[in-house]
């Protein structure tokens, strides 16, 4: 049985006194934990009225950002919920990525599978941009958990979330980075009416103190300049002397296009030289797929060897991407981050939340790192400074502000 840690105990108490309110707690936090939990005793606190044609149950919505995280969130909550034998539960998946559950993203298909499923307790796992789709199926809900937030100020979500903020008997934001609004005529998470209040907020330096995550070391190292927009042998030498200097094993790159990041790999001598010091390397975008030494393979084939390889302490590799890892999902072991791209003060962040997490022994500290060789590094370097002082010296919450 999982024990809860102090920070989660208080957030699943705080979940059973409080019907709404958002949730912020620093990336490595345990948070899908603590909504597994609240889950677990929600069904758990149904009657067994086993021949009742009206049995109590729930049905709880999860909404997450991208397809890979609802897939993600789905395997954590069916291998940790235990649930009562006489009140299981069934899930449903509502987007149009793959998964081994029911699945559609049909408004009617929705009502008629929670209608054929009337006796069992639900899961629905949902992205931001499908949430319509549960709303206009007219379902009951009792339970909604957001996860990473943030992203529910988005207007073409605005919808749902407005929906589910006013009218769900029991609703969630959880998030590390919060997200405010100074424009009237656009939505963020100070509208209380809407989001609620915050509810329970957890510092990172209370999960540093307890050694739940690490802290964050930043390193800003001036170099040469690029010769052009197309340098990719600037940018291939920038990761074999962070590799040299830092001498990581397990290192994220943070690419600025996908044009970038085909360019290193397919112009360059880069992959060649990170074979002959032991190091395997991984791409993934949106746009080209996922590759694992140079083959294509299938995402899920990408994630499970990526924390693989990440739980291996003498495991050597890189892993490049633009922004698909940035947000959500988890990645065992990962040491460093380099930013080769600007990114707003949510995204670095999240992809500082990458690396902070515990893993290996060795490891004491989530490595930085912003090569400054253009007007994107300088920049950069300075977003990503504000962020580590933000969180791991003053120990608030890197929350954005809409104002125009």
């Amino acid at each position: 049985m999982l024990k809860l840690r102090p920070h989660q105990a208080r957030i699943l108490n705080t979940l059973s006194l409080k019907d709404k309110g958002q949730i912020i707690v620093p990336t490595g936090g345990g948070k899908t934990l603590c909504m597994i939990k609240d889950a677990e005793r929600e069904f758990n606190k149904c009657q067994w009225d086993l021949v009742n044609n009206n049995p109590d149950r729930k049905t709880i919505v999860i909404v997450a950002p991208r397809i890979l995280l609802t897939q993600q969130l789905c395997e954590d909550f069916v291998s940790t919920l235990n649930v009562n034998p006489l009140l299981q539960y069934k899930v449903l998946h509502v987007h149009s990525g793959y998964t081994s559950h029911d699945s559609t993203t049909d408004c009617n298909a929705i009502g008629n599978w929670c209608d054929a499923n009337y006796r069992y307790n639900k899961l629905i796992f949902t992205t931001y941009h499908s949430l319509i789709r549960v709303m206009q199926s007219k379902i009951d809900v009792d339970t909604i958990y957001f996860d990473e937030a943030h992203n529910a100020c988005q207007k073409q979500f605005a919808a749902g979330v407005v929906f589910y903020g006013a009218y769900s008997p029991r609703c969630y934001f959880f998030t590390a980075t919060p997200k405010h609004s100074a424009n009237k005529y656009k939505l963020g998470m100070n509208e209380h009416n809407i989001f609620g209040e915050v509810i329970c907020q957890v510092s990172a330096l209370e999960l540093v103190r307890n050694k739940y995550i690490l802290p964050a070391k930043l390193a800003v190292t001036k170099m040469t300049p690029r010769e052009g927009k197309y340098d990719y042998e600037k940018d291939a030498d920038v990761i074999l002397s962070h590799l040299d200097t830092h001498k990581v094993k397990k290192l994220l790159i943070c690419a600025r296009t996908t044009a970038q990041i085909r360019g290193v790999i397919s112009t360059t001598k880069l992959c060649e030289v990170l074979n002959v010091r032991g190091y395997s390397w991984l791409s993934i975008t949106s746009k080209n797929g996922a590759f694992i030494d140079g083959k294509k393979v299938h995402r899920e084939t990408f994630f499970k060897t990526l924390n693989k390889w990440g739980k291996d302490d003498d495991k050597k590799f890189i892993v490049i991407h633009h922004s698909i890892l940035s947000e959500g999902i988890n990645v065992s072991g990962l040491e460093s981050a380099l930013f080769l791209r600007n990114m707003n003060y949510i995204t670095i962040s999240q992809t500082i939340g990458r690396v902070i997490r515990t893993g290996n022994v060795s490891k004491t500290y989530g490595l930085i790192c912003v090569p400054v060789y253009d007007k994107v590094g300088i920049s950069t370097a300075k977003k990503v400074s504000s962020v580590v002082d933000t969180i791991f010296h003053k120990g608030e919450a890197a929350t954005t502000t809409i104002k125009k």
